[in-house]
């Protein structure tokens, strides 16, 4: 069957989808992005998505393209028409189509929203089978990486360096040596002392969905979290690493730049989070997606 994308209100096979090659996504980066696990059919943490995709539209005073009830029809029908239970779906939204110029558009335009999804294979079940490892990397982006643009070249080199040395993340560091987030996904560690750690948000990190829901998910399950950056330093000590999105879920590390996080194996900690957030995906209390 073929693929079905929604491109600016018509839904089309994928192969023939297109958008103007004056459209400010594709001349400039000026646009956002938001990506959604679809699991059993019920988009997951689909509000947090939706929200975040509603503060990136603010943050780049971009035009929001329909309600968020119109949205959700459009979400719901891609996934439908595609017959895909189990994927993911990416919205982009752009500021349109305008003359190349690099301030604004002097007259209203339309912005422009494409919408595409694709299936992906089952849940992981396995906490030991999807752990994976990482390598270290300079920060490179820009100071606004709260916000989802689709200005991405510093991401796809460092997850490009990665996939080179055998990783599937590079965790990013800043000029001072703290430790930012991954490439494509936000960073925790279990540190020497046994602290769960996470950087707190700010400007140089984007506020992860799932990091959200996992959060949520620790203040119910009463386990202690401290929102406090951390150094290459004391990431090359700590007990256990893992990776949260929404296309890695909970992910551990074992192993960093070639060496051993802790022993080398999954730690209780993150194993503790890979089923809590399993079940979440499940169908959990706190997950009011479809």
């Amino acid at each position: 069957m073929s693929r079905i994308a929604y491109v600016n209100g018509s839904y089309v096979p994928q192969r023939h989808a297109s958008v103007n090659v004056e459209d400010r996504g594709y001349q400039f980066a000026d646009g956002i992005y938001e990506v959604v696990h679809l699991h059993d059919g019920r988009f997951i943490d689909e509000e947090r998505h939706l929200d975040r995709l509603d503060r990136s539209l603010r943050e780049l005073r971009l035009t929001p393209p329909m309600s968020r009830a119109a949205l959700r029809r459009v979400l719901g029908e891609v996934a439908r028409r595609n017959r895909v239970r189990e994927g993911l779906l990416y919205m982009q939204v752009t500021r349109g189509v305008a003359r190349r110029d690099h301030a604004f558009p002097t007259a209203p335009i339309p912005p422009a929203l494409v919408v595409t999804i694709r299936r992906v294979p089952p849940y992981p079940t396995d906490p030991d089978r999807w752990a994976a490892g990482a390598i270290t990397h300079p920060d490179q982006r820009w100071e606004r990486c709260d916000i989802k643009t689709v200005a991405l070249t510093p991401n796809v080199l460092a997850r490009q360096a990665a996939r080179e040395q055998g990783a599937a993340e590079a965790i990013l560091y800043d000029a001072n040596g703290m430790v930012t987030e991954g490439a494509a996904t936000s960073f925790w560690i279990v540190d020497a002392a046994g602290v769960l750690r996470t950087r707190p948000l700010d400007h140089a990190i984007l506020p992860g969905c799932t990091r959200d829901a996992l959060r949520a998910l620790l203040a119910a399950d009463g386990i202690a979290l401290e929102e406090r950056a951390f150094s290459l330093e004391e990431l090359r000590g700590a007990r256990e690493a893992f990776l949260t999105s929404a296309t890695s879920f909970v992910r551990p590390i074992t192993k960093i730049d070639g060496k051993p996080v802790g022993d080398g194996a999954v730690g209780p900690v993150a194993r503790r989070l890979f089923d809590l957030f399993a079940r979440h995906v499940k169908g959990g209390p706190r997950n009011a997606g479809r």
